[in-house]
């Protein structure tokens, strides 16, 4: 059953989508990132993927008093990344109100860090950020790409533990050209246990039928929303026909 998580990403305190992570290449959307969180949560979703662009590239939590604005103010469950790189950074985060908090680079670069932080705050509370650009996992707001495959990364992870996987294709990221289904077939066969969590190029209602049919456990999307291209308010009469759809 796939779950729909809408998406919000911060810079300077806006809601913003970079298309393919670039910075330079960026469009700002007019809604407040609490404003548009109260207006998921009132369209009858409860989960929310936020993510701190300020902090990914600044390599620690920027946008924490958003954060704690969309928890106070909604009843959301919000996973939280970008920029958790110390005890700190997670501390701070979980404490401003996040359910759940997604960590990519550190699991590259500090591994006991990261499998300390499993192991504290539970497997079920925090998300492994897998970001793929080539087949290779990118790490630090997607500025560096490392000699990691996606396999071997996440071969590591799931013998320490991890249950909860979101897997963006870089490549795709921002452009509405369509999920990397191939790349989730190719995890899901390798690892058929994990909740993966589908980022990245969803343009339509097709392509979440497409990823609901190849098993993905949740998808992230958030171009689409404000692009026009998913009608947010229409979305769950447009998928009653198919009832393996988790809008909840």
């Amino acid at each position: 059953m796939i779950e729909l998580v809408p998406a919000i990403d911060i810079i300077d305190g806006k809601c913003v989508r970079l298309t393919r992570g670039d910075y330079n290449n960026k469009t700002i959307y007019e809604e407040s990132p609490v404003d548009m969180a109260a207006r998921f949560e009132s369209l009858g979703y409860s989960r929310l993927h936020v993510v701190d662009l300020d902090g990914a590239k600044s390599k620690h939590v920027v946008n924490i008093e958003t954060l704690k604005k969309i928890t106070e103010k909604t009843r959301l469950k919000v996973d939280f990344g970008g920029g958790v790189k110390s005890d700190d950074d997670i501390k701070k985060v979980f404490d401003n109100g996040a359910s759940m908090v997604t960590v990519g680079s550190v699991a590259v670069t500090h591994k006991k860090m990261f499998t300390d932080w499993l192991n504290c705050f539970g497997a079920d509370r925090i998300i492994l950020g897998a970001d793929v650009r080539n087949g290779r996992i990118s790490i630090n707001g997607w500025k560096e790409d490392t000699e990691e495959d996606i396999v071997s990364f996440l071969k590591y992870y799931v013998m320490a533990g991890v249950k909860n996987v979101l897997c963006t294709d870089i490549s795709k990221d921002g452009t509405l050209s369509g999920p990397a289904v191939s790349l989730y077939k190719t995890i899901l066969s390798s690892f058929p246990t994990i909740n993966l969590i589908a980022s990245g190029g969803v343009s339509c209602v097709e392509d979440i039928k497409k990823l609901d049919k190849e098993g993905l456990h949740s998808v992230v999307f958030g171009k689409a929303i404000y692009e026009g291209r998913i009608n947010i308010e229409t979305l769950k009469s447009e998928l009653t026909e198919n009832e393996n759809i988790n809008l909840e």
